[in-house]
């Protein structure tokens, strides 16, 4: 076997789901990336544009880095019953975050196949891990590794994963074959405009959109997006965009749930550690009302949940309760409206005075 062919096995052992090996290169979509951020779509996220040219070029900040190892781990979990989602008294959580912390979970797996590929590769090799906590764009990285398209909600969709995946890699100052483009999905990849040719004449995801939080096909305004402001976002959630966030009390996956590539070939992971349970996928916001800083963190620790902090779960739980229109919602309404957090308070006083007896 090749160097090659015992880095993508080893990355299998290491608890990876594919992987996939490009040359080091500036980013296909650098570019875009920086009228992005010309436009303030980051919002209020100011890490997104600081590092820029670092992001833009990897050599900027890895020097040596001559091939990426890119590599995804599927967060597909068993299919949940959807008749939780419909219960009125409970709240909706991510996909990705039923469970420990993604980051800890994927940075373990790297390092450890940062140190094989020490140990294993030619000599004098190195190897720096990288993933959203570092200035990397995964997306042009896996695009360039041959790991799939980007489709018009901006995420990265392999044809046989679908795009609820988690991305990494590893920069290697060893020159590595690279992977050709992925088979069947147009030979670049992209068009020469930088668009998807894989997604067909299908909108279903910039539709489906409960807060229209795309302004053009593969560009995501975060000022809009549900995951934004629920868990991204410290201050008041906008009045105009609190009915639209529906039961979603930490990120949304709506515009991956409708996508037919999604529907068709998510593929559970080889080592998977989300656990769809009900109070993981759906708490009840009752119960949830109830939680002081120590309940909040008991329930939560080692999760992506603990990024909200209290104050912006219950204030996030206090909207779910006024979109609820049930009459079980006035109680915990009632006490969210005396908290000690104005910022919860006052989303609370909205949900009342909205009235979530009624829905409206």
């Amino acid at each position: 076997m090749s160097f090659e062919s015992n880095v993508k096995a080893f990355a299998l052992e290491a608890g990876f789901d594919l992987a996939g090996i490009a040359a080091v290169q500036p980013a296909r979509h650098a570019e875009a990336y920086r009228e992005w951020l010309r436009k303030g779509y980051h919002a209020d996220m100011d890490w997104i544009s600081r590092n820029v040219e670092t992001r833009c070029d990897p050599k900027v900040w890895v020097p040596k880095a001559k091939s990426m190892i890119v590599v995804g781990v599927s967060y597909v979990t068993q299919s949940p019953d959807p008749e939780i989602w419909n219960d009125p008294m409970r709240g909706r959580i991510a996909r990705y975050a039923w469970g420990r912390d993604y980051h800890k979970v994927i940075q373990k797996r790297l390092k450890t196949f940062a140190d094989w590929i020490v140990q294993n590769g030619p000599p004098g090799s190195e190897a720096v891990y990288f993933n959203d906590a570092r200035p990397m764009l995964e997306h042009d990285a896996a695009l360039a590794a041959g790991l799939g398209f980007v489709g018009r909600n901006s995420l990265l969709i392999h044809p046989e994963w679908g795009s609820m995946l988690f991305l990494g890699g590893l920069l290697v100052n060893q020159e590595l074959k690279p992977d050709e483009p992925t088979p069947g999905l147009g030979n670049t990849i992209l068009t020469d405009e930088g668009r998807s040719a894989d997604c067909g004449s299908c909108t279903r995801c910039l539709t489906s959109c409960p807060t229209h939080a795309f302004p053009a096909e593969y560009i995501l305004d975060s000022r809009l997006c549900i995951s934004y402001q629920t868990i991204e976002n410290r201050k008041d959630i906008p009045e105009a965009l609190r009915p639209k966030l529906g039961n979603w009390i930490f990120g949304c996956d709506v515009c991956q749930e409708v996508c037919p590539w999604v529907k068709k070939f998510s593929t559970p992971g080889r080592d998977p550690w989300l656990i769809p349970e009900p109070d993981r996928m759906a708490p009840r916001l009752d119960e949830l009302a109830d939680l002081d800083d120590d309940g909040f963190l008991n329930r939560f620790a080692g999760t992506p949940v603990m990024r909200t902090k209290r104050r912006g779960m219950l204030r996030n739980v206090a909207v779910a309760l006024g979109n609820s229109g049930h009459p079980d919602a006035q109680a915990p309404l009632e006490k969210l409206a005396d908290d000690k957090e104005e910022l919860i308070a006052s989303h609370a006083r909205w949900a009342l005075k909205r009235g979530p007896a009624s829905g409206g």
